[in-house]
């Protein structure tokens, strides 16, 4: 590789490094080779978020204008133009030598330019049609370079897979995102449990949630346990070399959801963060299971 090239993975491992740890930890796992394209997507989709999420400052017609003509680069890119940006020569290289789905990459950018103008999604299919291309196509992304015996088979449980790890996180940074001025768990949920908006806000500002605001975040780990569930039977059909790597990130999202039980559901009072040593437990457990072996899969979380 030329020293550009070179340069924007090194750049986007970086990113991977410094924002991914969960993710990153499981990337340890898979072939050398691999683990390049796969911090490429992961810069990609970070570089597109900061864009979106770091730059608060600013108006959201400028950060709008920033978003676009970065994708304006990168769709230059895609048709052979140089492009001078520190990471997408990774990005391209990646796509090239996987042939990867250009529409995936369009749908991710649109859902990235939802963020700037959506604050709330109505109901769940509301949710998911954003989700798609936040969350699911970055599964069917990834399915080429993890490989697969079936990928006809595996990439349903690829897509359900994305839709759990984003679900995850959108019931693990319910308070972030309230400082961002968004709510993703959807206004039908809210109106079920007799939760309003302003009943979280006020949960954030006292670091503690009532019990109706734990009775819905309950009811979002269940629904984020069922997209774990749909997703399990993809992982045995990756390529041998790639189990390791997603039956270790696939236990330590699905761990995240274990210490929001844990915290009896309530996610103002810390951030919930699967504890170190059972990273590395989980790590060490995946590289050492049989090739073809099932996922255990998140039930019923335990209060």
């Amino acid at each position: 590789m030329d020293t550009d090239l070179t340069a924007a993975y090194a750049r986007c491992q970086e990113l991977h490094r410094h924002h991914g740890r969960t993710y990153y930890l499981a990337t340890r796992l898979l072939p050398a080779w691999k683990r390049r394209h796969v911090h490429a997507l992961y810069g990609f989709t970070r570089y597109a978020d900061e864009i979106v999420d770091r730059t608060e400052d600013l108006p959201p017609a400028e950060r709008a204008a920033r978003l676009d003509a970065w994708g304006s680069r990168f769709v230059a890119g895609l048709h052979g133009e140089p492009v001078d940006d520190p990471l997408l020569p990774a990005v391209l290289h990646t796509i090239a030598v996987f042939d990867l789905d250009r529409t995936d990459f369009a749908s991710f950018l649109r859902s990235m330019a939802m963020d700037l103008t959506v604050l709330s999604y109505p109901t769940y299919d509301d949710l998911l049609d954003y989700m798609e291309g936040s969350a699911a196509v970055i599964g069917t992304m990834m399915l080429p370079i993890l490989g697969s015996s079936d990928p006809v088979a595996a990439r349903e449980p690829a897509r359900q897979l994305g839709f759990a790890f984003q679900l995850t996180n959108f019931i693990r940074d319910v308070a972030e995102d309230l400082d961002r001025g968004r709510t993703y768990l959807p206004d039908e949920d809210l109106a079920k449990f007799n939760v309003t908006p302003e009943d979280l806000r006020a949960a954030q500002a006292t670091g503690r949630s009532t019990d109706r605001i734990r009775d819905l975040i309950e009811y979002e780990v269940t629904r984020a346990q069922a997209h774990y569930a749909a997703a399990a039977p993809g992982v045995t059909l990756l390529a041998p070399a790639s189990q390791a790597c997603m039956r270790t990130a696939y236990a330590l999202y699905g761990g995240i959801l274990d210490e929001v039980a844990a915290q009896d559901y309530d996610v103002f009072v810390q951030r919930a963060v699967v504890p170190q040593r059972r990273r590395l437990s989980v790590a060490a457990k995946a590289l050492l299971a049989r090739t073809g072996t099932p996922v255990v899969v998140p039930g019923p979380a335990l209060t």
